[in-house]
């Protein structure tokens, strides 16, 4: 008896719905064996992380896409706390927005981002960019399973 593959765990940081909507689609058609957990802000981020209420029984993501431009918490706030916490450091952060802007691509590769995508326009090169993203970290990367409920 073989045991089943666990899927892989997302925390998805976006609060705009549509393109929430285009990751999860675009996970679907990479056929990524993946569970995508969705939050609005980077307080509900820390929250899930530190399964805070109502997130008590969530799995450690094994990756992290993160918006920058979110209300009460940006994405460069929580990504700092991320990083400043020694249990959740070691959690890959891809950075995936709509900044082309230079000042934030290097403060979230100086807060401890693995990536900085800018999010394509055309839903085809999204969805192309998110199979490519998780090829990488799924496929070719090894990442530590450290998911305990």
């Amino acid at each position: 008896m073989t045991t089943p593959i666990k899927p892989f765990e997302i925390l998805l940081l976006e609060d705009e719905p549509a393109d929430a909507h285009l990751v999860r689609v675009s996970l679907k058609e990479a056929r990524v064996h993946c569970r995508l957990h969705h939050v609005l802000d980077g307080r509900e981020g820390l929250d899930f992380l530190r399964r805070q209420p109502p997130y008590q029984t969530e799995l450690r993501p094994d990756l992290i896409l993160l918006d920058l431009n979110m209300p009460r918490m940006n994405g460069l706030e929580f990504l700092a706390a991320v990083k400043a916490d020694d249990s959740l450091s070691n959690i890959p952060v891809i950075v995936l927005t709509t900044s082309e802007v230079e000042r934030d691509v290097i403060a979230s590769y100086k807060s401890g981002a693995a990536g900085y995508i800018t999010k394509p326009v055309e839903i085809e090169q999204f969805v192309a960019a998110i199979a490519q993203l998780t090829d990488y970290w799924f496929v070719l990367t090894r990442l530590p399973r450290e998911n305990q409920p």
